[in-house]
């Protein structure tokens, strides 16, 4: 463990978390707002649905563990949400079943502190023509269709509802660019920079809004190492110093 110690965000899902640093990813994007101020801690696991994750869920978030998350992002039920293959193998899990999973890894999560806070992403929409050209010598017969994605997005924040926890609609938000079938994905499934942008501006009004003390909020987190200093950069003036760390930060309004 390195020190000082900061807050920890551990971003947990199937791919989408464990694609998240490519591509102009949302987690390399939270990871360069919270320089400084907290570390973003990777936890995809590609292909994942929601029975696997539930299998190592105690590894992956010991009890037992000296530091416990602040914050954990969570992603799964797009794999979930596959049709089933009629060999009976693959990662599709019935609508119930998953939304019982979710409910399982959100109590756990929660479990680990009074302090570690959850956020919950719902399943996001698929381009199913693009889904289908890139991956169907891969996948074969298995399909995504838009609509279950639907169901599975709406079981989701029903979930969020009854358990009082903060969720991104995905499925929703994504939409809502006319152009987001090609602009937002890469594959029909995965984030563009473009689709990647929506989920961080979405992830940090509910951090901005969310009356959790302390805050999460990047601007609200101490940046480490920010007391002034010889050692910093000359102001103009000749009399001060410059912490050209908070200086080149705080202009950067993209995402207040």
């Amino acid at each position: 463990m390195l020190g000082p110690c900061r807050p920890q965000i551990v971003l947990f899902g199937s791919s989408i978390v464990q694609f998240s640093f490519a591509n102009g990813g949302w987690g390399a994007t939270l990871a360069d707002i919270y320089a400084r101020k907290a570390d973003i801690l990777l936890r995809g696991y590609s292909g994942w649905n929601t029975r696997r994750a539930l299998e190592v869920i105690e590894k992956v978030f010991p009890k037992d563990a000296d530091i416990q998350p602040s914050l954990v992002i969570m992603y799964f039920g797009g794999n979930d949400a596959m049709g089933p293959h009629s060999s009976g193998l693959g990662p599709h899990v019935p609508l119930s079943e998953c939304k019982e999973n979710l409910r399982k890894l959100a109590n756990h999560i929660l479990s680990l502190s009074e302090k570690t806070r959850l956020i919950l992403l719902s399943c996001p929409p698929v381009n199913e023509d693009m889904f289908q050209s890139t991956t169907s010598g891969i996948f074969g017969q298995v399909t995504r269709s838009n609509e279950i994605c639907r169901q599975y997005s709406e079981a989701c924040i029903e979930l969020c509802k009854e358990m009082g926890l903060k969720v991104v609609d995905l499925w929703t938000s994504i939409q809502k660019r006319d152009d987001w079938a090609t602009a937002c994905l890469t594959d029909g499934v995965h984030f563009s920079s473009e689709g990647s942008d929506i989920l961080v501006a979405e992830i940090l009004q509910i951090l901005k809004e969310a009356e959790w003390e302390p805050s999460l909020h990047w601007k609200a987190l101490p940046t480490e190492f920010a007391e002034d200093s010889p050692y910093d950069l000359a102001a103009s003036d000749g009399k001060s110093t410059l912490n050209i760390s908070e200086w080149i930060f705080h202009r950067e309004d993209k995402w207040d």
